[in-house]
């Protein structure tokens, strides 16, 4: 989604997700704008972050989003949802 070479303006892909603390066994969402349908926070790991190892990022690279309202958009492109500090639910990821 997004301003990218041969990608449309727009999501065609949509799924329900659950967040999860362990980034090493939990799919990478590969770039993916959140739908939010129960406000709250949400820890995120926004995609493209870079660790100095090269290597997956961890909690450390996550950013907290607060007072997201119910039924809304997080304009940020992100790889992760982590459980701790995210109080959202119903969390729809739209690439």
């Amino acid at each position: 989604m997004g301003q990218f070479n041969n990608q449309p303006d727009f999501g065609t892909e949509a799924k329900e997700i659950l967040a999860s603390d362990d980034i090493n066994n939990t799919t990478n969402l590969g770039g993916a704008c959140l739908f939010v349908g129960t406000g709250g926070s949400a820890k995120v790991i926004v995609s493209g972050v870079q660790t100095a190892d090269g290597y997956t990022p961890t909690a450390a690279e996550a950013v907290t989003f607060e007072n997201l309202p119910s039924g809304s958009f997080l304009p940020v492109i992100v790889d992760y949802v982590l459980v701790t500090g995210t109080t959202v639910g119903a969390i729809i990821a739209v690439k």
